[in-house]
């Protein structure tokens, strides 16, 4: 009988996840993994974990499985929240779910799993996984969930073939309502509970609030770059050329009000920079951490929003498929998103000299550094890398 661990997280997909497997025969053991106990960045002296891993025990005993809880806080903090604030601090969004799943969940949980002498680790995404023999070698391949609205595929593009191997999705075919289902029929306690908002594995924790407690506020203004005065076009430009992030300077523009930290801020945001009385929205189009500086444009049409191409950084590079590198001086056209839930838009990848550049098609909104770009050739995941500009 295969052993698999689960990740009992105390929500309804890990619970239907371990609920399926042990049907299917598997010896199935539930973990619930600590990752969050850093009293100096708390809100309200809130335990988030504490209720999620009531939960996930409820769960197991419910399923008759064993059950136990792992600290992982350590390798959280030192992997997670310190490269987030580090990330912030430079004007940069990392993404913590991506980071959780490369970091956490496929790396230190796995390696735990290894050590319970477990075949599968197996976790609630919407995803799914197949394989096949090419060129003699067997490929495992990331696939898109079943359920359009809840395909978590992307959250999963920084793991390896290596990690996807021991890796199991038994929801992956499955939608939502029909996980949800399962939960009520099997009277688990977890069946009618919300999706959680809050980051990966902390919980009800909001990201300005968490950022606030080690990024002190600090006033600087907001300068608002009217349209007419965006004067640079890319329409003939290399593709280097279209990869860079337009550079703003104060005297481009106005100042309309203050900001407590541009580290706070993200390209294309629209929340959150409470100034009213203009006759469109206002978004986020460049910020500036060294001037502490937060550069607006007018409208969901400012051309300050919008590129076509983006360079990715050589070190964070992740071929899921090694057979589907591109070499330098070649290109792959692509399918890529820069965003989760983002629909997928065509694309070409190329290398360039050893460097990655995605080319869209169509213009991007909001190309964000320090996010993660992933590409797919139908509905298989490939590849993905971090946003450098």
């Amino acid at each position: 009988m295969k052993r698999v661990v689960v990740g009992l997280s105390g929500g309804v997909d890990s619970s239907v996840a371990a609920y399926l497997l042990k049907q299917q025969g598997y010896e199935v053991i539930g973990v619930f993994m600590k990752n969050w106990h850093d009293e100096s960045v708390t809100l309200h002296n809130e335990c988030p974990w504490v209720d999620d891993s009531a939960d996930a025990m409820l769960v197991a005993d419910k399923l008759g499985i064993p059950f136990q809880t792992i600290d992982f806080s350590e390798a959280y903090k030192s992997r997670i929240v310190d490269y987030m604030f580090s990330e912030y601090e430079k004007g940069r969004t990392p993404n913590p779910d991506i980071l959780c799943n490369r970091e956490i969940k496929f790396d230190v949980f796995l390696q735990s799993a290894m050590q319970l002498n477990a075949d599968f680790v197996a976790t609630g995404h919407y995803c799914q996984k197949s394989e096949e023999v090419i060129d003699g070698q067997l490929i495992y391949k990331l696939l898109a969930g079943v359920d359009n609205s809840k395909d978590q595929s992307y959250f999963l593009c920084q793991i390896t073939q290596q990690q996807l191997a021991k890796a199991l999705f038994p929801i992956g075919h499955l939608l939502k309502s029909e996980v949800r289902k399962i939960a009520a029929e099997q009277n688990l306690v977890t069946a009618h509970k919300k999706d959680s908002q809050g980051l990966c594995f902390v919980g009800k924790i909001s990201l300005p609030e968490f950022l606030q407690q080690k990024l002190k506020p600090k006033e600087g203004n907001v300068i608002e770059i009217p349209a007419e005065n965006y004067q640079y076009t890319r329409s003939n430009h290399t593709i280097k050329e279209m990869s860079v992030p337009y550079k703003y300077t104060p005297s481009m523009g106005k100042v309309i009000g203050t900001h407590q930290g541009a580290h706070y801020y993200t390209i294309g945001q629209r929340k959150g920079l409470n100034i009213g009385g203009t006759d469109l929205p206002l978004f986020v189009i460049g910020i500036d951490t060294s001037e502490n500086i937060i550069y607006v444009g007018k409208g969901e049409n400012h051309p300050g929003l919008y590129r076509k191409a983006l360079k990715m950084e050589s070190a964070n590079m992740n071929f899921l498929r090694p057979d589907k590198r591109v070499l330098p001086g070649k290109s792959l056209k692509v399918y890529a998103r820069i965003r989760y839930r983002q629909a997928l838009n065509e694309a070409v990848l190329h290398n360039i000299e050893g460097d990655y550049y995605l080319e869209f098609f169509n213009n991007q909104r909001g190309i964000t550094p320090g996010q993660f770009a992933a590409w797919y050739l139908d509905n298989e995941l490939i590849g993905s890398g971090v946003i450098k500009e």
